[in-house]
């Protein structure tokens, strides 16, 4: 016979399943994810967070904004940045590149793979000395001149004026441009134009042609970089017939080297043409080479140059300076000579003299600059 359960015991039962239905929603509820602004409130990442506040409201974001992800990752480009820079911080220097010092030799000889192959431009210094003094004119050498003409009385003023056109041509070089064919011309006048006695003529002038060899040995010792050597044949006249004829062929060396602003060319010679009895003792006054050095500071430019013989004591030293361009490409020039061979005509005649006018170069300008 089965058994009937009681009533209390069945209503316990119902009582027990109606409770657990009521706990069950409430307990899903507690184990589900937060959603809506809640759900945003909970991000701890401040760009997530922002999405997320974005996507709850409804807000449209473009489709090319990068995600919180990249750009956090990415540096900024422009405008303000992201951080506050302290105001003790020191902002950073930007060092631009110095460009390095312009070699002398380089500019003037047109050493640089760059320049032209074939050349034209300004040599040795072309000016103009609007007044030249000298403490002792050479007069002999024209005396048998006044004798002839009757001007027995006649003398050369103290005070003339001097000038000298010097170029140069490239023929031919490398295509790195060390080795190069050169030739020269110079041409210097002494001018007695102030000299009203005798109808002011040319005293003196010189003709010198050369035609030489360049090299850029590109070779560095002692802190001096040697950038040029020339060797070449050289002739010097004053075109005149006896008795005042003076010439003397030679054939010479010449080596450069710089450093920095400063530069030193040294040119020995050998003679193989004295001019025979025109001026058979030259060496003995002009000697056997000479050197000059050129510095440039700020625009001006000096030079010293020195020559002799050592074994008859007698030599010379002359020194200039040009100042910067004062009109157009016009410097003032101041030129100092002492000693023996100021001209051909005077090579064996010592004498002071001081000039003042205006040049065009000195030794060093870069080639073309007038073409």
């Amino acid at each position: 016979m089965s058994r009937t359960p009681s009533r209390n015991t069945l209503a316990a039962a119902l009582l027990s399943l109606l409770t657990a239905g009521l706990a069950a929603p409430e307990t899903a509820l507690a184990k589900s994810p937060p959603t809506g602004l809640a759900a945003c409130a909970a991000i701890d990442a401040d760009l997530e967070r922002l999405a997320c506040y974005d996507r709850a409201s409804g807000r449209k974001v473009p489709a090319n904004a990068a995600s919180p992800a990249v750009a956090a990752a990415a540096p900024p480009t422009g405008g303000l940045t992201a951080q506050k820079v302290p105001d003790s911080a020191t902002p950073a220097v930007v060092q631009e590149a110095v460009p390095a010092t312009p070699s002398l030799l380089d500019a003037a000889w047109g050493l640089d793979p760059d320049s032209s192959r074939y050349l034209i431009s300004l040599y040795r210094p072309n000016y103009f000395l609007l007044g030249r003094y000298s403490d002792r004119p050479n007069e002999a050498p024209f005396d048998v001149l006044f004798n002839a003409f009757d001007k027995t009385d006649a003398e050369l003023d103290s005070t003339e004026t001097e000038f000298q056109l010097s170029f140069k041509a490239r023929l031919w070089a490398t295509d790195d441009r060390r080795f190069g064919v050169w030739a020269a011309y110079t041409q210097r006048s002494q001018w007695q134009v102030y000299n009203s006695d005798l109808s002011a003529p040319f005293r003196e002038t010189n003709y010198e042609p050369e035609v030489f060899v360049t090299y850029n040995p590109a070779l560095s010792f002692g802190g001096f970089d040697w950038r040029l050597l020339n060797v070449g044949y050289n002739h010097q006249s004053n075109g005149r017939a006896d008795p005042i004829s003076r010439s003397w062929d030679r054939l010479f060396a010449e080596f450069g080297i710089e450093r920095g602003d400063f530069a030193l060319l040294v040119r020995p010679w050998v003679v193989i043409d004295d001019g025979g009895d025109d001026n058979p003792d030259i060496t003995d006054y002009m000697g056997w080479g000479d050197a000059t050095a050129t510095y440039k500071w700020e625009g001006h430019s000096f030079t010293l140059m020195g020559r002799g013989n050592p074994e008859t004591g007698k030599g010379t030293v002359q020194l200039t300076w040009m100042s910067p361009p004062v009109l157009g490409p016009l410097r003032a020039y101041v030129e100092a000579f002492s000693g023996y061979g100021d001209s051909l005509i005077d090579y064996n005649w010592y004498q002071n003299t001081i000039g003042v006018g205006i040049s065009l170069n000195d030794y060093l300008d870069r080639p073309g600059r007038w073409w």
